[in-house]
């Protein structure tokens, strides 16, 4: 699903084959989840392939590495020229990219001395697909800012999200929203959250959830077309008397939601303000203009 004997991928510095590619069975990164990572997407934009916002992911890559005290000598100018090379060698434009940063062997508790880069790239659709969201509320919660990095995107903080994307699933929901230890709401699994109730956009703040790039790109569209925002706290019930709700996030894109807990939004998708950031993302990230769209 993710390569074949022919692709190519960036490993330490080189490139090879994804077939050919090693790492070692005693990496820190697979016994204890101590890495961290990246996801980001290319498009076959008017103006040629084009990596959206390369340099605030690779910085954030970069700050999520220094959090985890993961020492990783590369810049951000660097890991991108690095990713225009494995798009072009797999002759790939419209690609999902995954640069992942593991530890060497280490069985002890300690930040690892050395560690290995690797940059792959795939063709894959919206992770939540196209169709309109069933979302329950998910049992599980965000850990513990005091515990964790928590905006730092690191490898074993998603064991949570995939224990929760799990139960909606069992329990028949396209995806589950996650609370924080306080019982106010977070963010999905893998993508931040935004819900309408009278003409305003409200998003849950810094703190509890990873920032996400997407999230600030929606932000910055907002500000755009003179959309209101509020970052605040606020429990599951209030989702109920929402307008319309959505999920964001660079595998995501901008999904809208259908339901919570089976209880429909007021507001139908495609007269809510979520649809025309939906659509001005995907005019921005494809090099167009969005003025057009009216709200």
């Amino acid at each position: 699903m993710y390569y074949t004997n022919d692709t190519t991928l960036f490993l330490n510095g080189k490139f090879v084959k994804a077939a050919d590619a090693k790492t070692d069975l005693f990496s820190q990164t697979l016994h204890y989840g101590y890495g961290v990572f990246e996801g980001i997407r290319a498009y076959q934009t008017v103006n040629g392939v084009k990596v959206f916002k390369s340099h605030e992911h690779y910085e954030r890559l970069l700050r999520s590495a220094s959090l985890m005290g993961i020492p990783l000598h590369y810049t951000a100018e660097e890991l991108t020229q690095a990713t225009y090379e494995v798009l072009a060698r797999n002759n790939q434009s419209n690609a999902y990219i995954r640069p992942l940063v593991f530890c060497s062997p280490n069985m002890s508790l300690t930040s690892p001395n050395e560690v290995s880069l690797m940059i792959a790239t795939w063709e894959w659709g919206k992770y939540l697909g196209d169709q309109l969201l069933n979302v329950c509320i998910s049992s599980f919660q965000r850990p513990n800012p005091k515990s964790f990095k928590i905006e730092a995107k690191a490898c074993g903080h998603y064991v949570n999200s995939i224990l929760a994307t799990t139960e909606a699933k069992q329990r028949g929901f396209d995806e589950g929203l996650l609370l924080d230890i306080e019982g106010f709401v977070a963010e999905g699994p893998g993508a931040n959250f935004f819900y309408e109730k009278d003409g305003v956009l409200y998003t849950p703040p810094k703190g509890n959830i990873l920032p996400g790039i997407t999230r600030q790109t929606v932000l910055e569209i907002c500000a755009e077309l003179d959309l209101k925002v509020v970052e605040k706290l606020f429990k599951p019930e209030e989702l109920f008397e929402a307008d319309s709700a959505f999920f964001c996030g660079t595998a995501a894109e901008v999904i809208g939601i259908d339901s919570i807990e089976r209880q429909k939004f007021n507001k139908p998708w495609k007269e809510s303000i979520g649809a025309t950031i939906q659509e001005a993302y995907r005019c921005l990230v494809l090099d167009k203009s969005y003025s057009y769209v009216i709200v």
